[in-house]
């Protein structure tokens, strides 16, 4: 018999991709069976979902606001609705398992499921679990983790320490750096800094890039720059007519993109960790200081701890980052030290892991 599975979750990029590669990896295993993608309305989820060409409902949620209370008053109303919602989408789905990636949508999913007895997975991509994820942990069938110490967040007899499933098209890519150069229409001559700041952007570095831009044209470099969409107007302006630098909101290939940079800087997500231990970039991080429990900055320590990466403080980038990767740039002895101990960190297949796993205990 065909298996159903949901798939609940999203918000960020660090929530989809996984979610995208695990399904793929059990449609691999098992070619008959049938997802759905259960999202929230508005959120990234809703276009990148059918882009990796997947099925994906809207839920009517969105999570508490910290910052406004008043923004909250409809949140009873809004459960309530996606409650109502979820149970509509299981009538007429029947999943017979549900797997929880993170993200406002992925609570109501499995809450629901775990109420019909339906068997749910939870991915945790972070090194500290969500709030959601450690509620719902009590009754989920497996927890699949990315590191070492999370007994203090799940039941230790359900979690399996899996790594985070990185993009097939990454992990597996043979693209030159050459090319990667040439997709953004730069020289391969020419020393290249690559600047991601997760999906959504980072403000910090975007302003530490639009205040020295003209020093990398100075030491001779170039610069693919994806600023998020809040900065994309800025972004493109401050690179108006410099051949040297790529700006953009958004990197659909991000295989060509890993390939062209010598160096990076980013975001310390747990995906965005994943994904340069696997392609063995020399990185400076720069920990997005309000994630949950500072987490980002957990993630980024334990790779200094490890000289597998550099870190500047969110605080200090406006002035320290644009010199901290030129350094990195000039330094080509820290750069093979860099990249041979981010690259042994590298998991290349979580995703066939938890696939194999999941399929195991539901058949």
């Amino acid at each position: 018999m065909a298996q159903k599975v949901i798939i609940a979750g999203g918000g960020t990029g660090g929530h989809i991709f996984p979610a995208v590669a695990i399904a793929n990896a059990i449609k691999k295993l098992q070619p008959d069976t049938e997802f759905l993608f259960v999202g929230a309305k508005g959120k990234m989820e809703m276009e990148k979902v059918p882009q990796a060409g997947f099925k994906i409902e809207g839920l009517d949620i969105a999570g508490f606001n910290r910052s406004s209370l008043i923004k909250n008053i409809g949140l009873p109303f809004k459960l309530v609705k996606s409650f109502m919602q979820v149970k509509r989408i299981f009538n007429s789905f029947q999943p017979t398992a549900v797997i929880g990636v993170g993200g406002y949508s992925s609570f109501p999913v499995l809450r629901f499921a775990q109420s019909k007895n339906i068997k749910t997975f939870i991915h945790e991509s972070n090194s500290f679990a969500g709030k959601s994820n450690i509620m719902l942990g009590k009754k989920a069938t497996r927890i699949f983790v990315a590191t070492d110490g999370m007994e203090k967040f799940f039941p230790k007899e359900k979690i399996m320490i899996t790594g985070n499933p990185v993009r097939v098209s990454i992990s597996q890519s043979h693209i030159s750096r050459e090319e990667g150069i040439r997709f953004f229409g730069l020289d391969p001559n020419k020393k290249t800094v690559l600047s991601i700041g997760g999906s959504l952007g980072a403000k910090s570095i975007n302003e530490a890039i639009d205040k020295q831009i003209e020093v990398f044209e100075q030491e001779g470099l170039q610069l693919i720059w994806q600023t998020g969409k809040p900065y994309a107007e800025k972004g493109k302006q401050a690179a108006e007519g410099k051949p040297n630098v790529w700006a953009n909101d958004f990197i659909t290939q991000m295989e060509y993109a890993y390939a062209a940079g010598d160096t990076v800087i980013s975001r310390s997500g747990a995906m965005a960790i994943a994904e340069l231990c696997v392609v063995k970039k020399p990185v400076v991080f720069v920990p997005f200081p309000f994630a949950a429990e500072d987490h980002q900055t957990v993630n980024a320590q334990n790779l200094v701890n490890k000289n597998a990466g550099i870190m500047v403080k969110d605080s200090e980038a406006l002035n320290k980052l644009v010199p901290s990767i030129i350094a990195l740039v000039k330094n080509e002895q820290q750069q093979a030290e860099l990249k041979t101990n981010i690259g042994q960190l590298g998991i290349t297949n979580a995703d066939e892991i938890i696939a194999k796993e999941i399929l195991k205990t539901i058949q």
